[in-house]
């Protein structure tokens, strides 16, 4: 199989490792990106794009004259002081605010039209999530998340519903990681209930259903990253 992972998610992921394994050590500043980028013969875009991951995250920090510093779980930021990366175009809450509108309607649609195969890979996608979360592997973690949510998008009998959710993937991305690092293990336990109830509703085939825990979900989400909805 060909590898198709971005070399920023790539990177993303060697980073994390490093940082979990104490390569990388908490409060540690990280080398300059030119020093970084040499370090790992990656380009410095690609590493910048890294960083940025992590950061929203909450695994690193960047503090203006200090460089990256590696964060030290025990003193987490508050979720209203978290960096959003579009805010020159939109807030974190007018993207949560598409969301529940696209992804209400998109849940009621693979409701109508999934199939038993798709109930089975949203099960497995969500055990492999809850699975990431458990090992600390926070960036496989939003993958999985991100794959739930587009394989129900893609159930979508509107093309252009899809199209429009497509459009806005990487806003949607950065809001799966947005909340992260200010989720308790009991809200990931309920964000996985969550999950589950969704697919519980998609395979009862009950549109209502589903679109009420999709908004319920994304609802929820929005708050632990301190936004009401």
């Amino acid at each position: 199989m060909i590898d198709r992972t971005p070399v920023s998610q790539a990177i993303a992921r060697q980073l994390q490792q490093m940082i979990r394994s104490g390569e990388l050590p908490k409060s540690e500043r990280l080398p300059s990106q030119r020093v970084l980028s040499e370090q790992l013969g990656v380009s410095r875009p690609s590493l910048r794009e890294a960083l940025m991951t992590l950061e929203t995250l909450g695994l690193v920090r960047t503090y203006p004259g200090r460089g990256t510093v590696v964060a030290d779980p025990s003193d987490q930021p508050t979720a209203n002081g978290s960096h959003w990366r579009y805010s020159d175009d939109y807030g974190m809450t007018d993207v949560f605010e598409v969301r529940l509108l696209l992804e209400g309607q998109l849940a009621r649609h693979a409701a109508e039209n999934s199939t038993l195969e798709d109930i089975s890979l949203l099960n497995a996608v969500t055990d492999k999530m809850e699975a990431a979360w458990e090992r600390g592997d926070l960036i496989a973690n939003v993958d999985e998340d991100l794959v739930f949510h587009q394989h129900i998008a893609g159930k979508s009998r509107n093309s252009l519903l899809l199209r429009t959710y497509t459009s806005l993937s990487a806003m949607v991305t950065e809001t799966q990681r947005q909340p992260i690092p200010f989720t308790a293990l009991d809200r990931m336990a309920c964000s996985i209930a969550e999950h589950r109830a969704i697919i519980a509703a998609v395979h009862g085939r009950d549109a209502e259903a589903a679109q009420a825990a999709m908004i319920a979900h994304i609802r929820n989400t929005a708050a632990c990253a301190g936004i009401s909805i």
